[in-house]
Parts: structure tokens; C-alpha cells; sequence
């Protein structure tokens, strides 16, 4: 039981893969995963989260099975086994 956690662009760099497996654990939600993958990588932290509100990420935009999490429950999502999260990095600029 895994879900599979993918890293585009930049995201590569900070988490040093371009993707990681982990263990599925019943009712588990998509800011469970962020946290498991900030403690494999802490450098990542500041990439995918926003420290303003625990509420959203707005350095990433993030998928599950293709869709963003705008339109699910937002961090809130339940994942389920064999779930893919993609993390796209957003580029802010003026």
C-alpha cells in the first residue's frame, strides 16, 4: 500500500528526487503526506508551505490522480492507496 509523490521543476532540486514512494496509511490526508515529506526533506519546507496559514501551499501546485487540490478538500483531501501527488512549482514575479 504506497502512494507516490512526484516533484517537477525546482522541486526536483530541493527534495533531491523526482519522486518518492511512501507507506499508506488508512485515512490519511494530503497535509499528512507534506508533513512526511518535510521530514525527509526539511529543505523543502519553505517550497511547499505556507508558513502564513496551515490551510494552503502557495509555492506548489498540487495534484492528486491529475487534479488540482482546489477542487477536492484542499489539504484536507483523503488520499487513498495507489494515489499520485504531484507538486508543480508556482513562480511568483511583478
Amino acid at each position: 500500500m504506497a502512494i507516490t509523490a512526484k516533484f517537477i521543476g525546482a522541486l526536483r532540486h530541493f527534495s533531491g528526487k523526482t519522486q518518492v514512494t511512501f507507506d499508506y496509511n488508512d485515512g490519511m490526508l494530503l497535509q499528512d503526506l507534506i508533513a512526511k515529506i518535510n521530514q525527509c526533506a526539511p529543505q523543502q519546507e519553505n517550497v511547499s508551505a505556507n508558513k502564513e496559514t496551515s490551510d494552503s501551499v502557495s509555492n506548489a501546485l498540487i495534484l492528486v490522480n491529475g487534479r488540482e487540490i482546489s477542487v477536492l478538500n484542499g489539504l484536507q483531501t483523503k488520499l487513498n492507496d495507489g494515489d499520485e501527488v504531484v507538486f508543480i512549482p508556482v513562480v511568483h514575479g511583478g
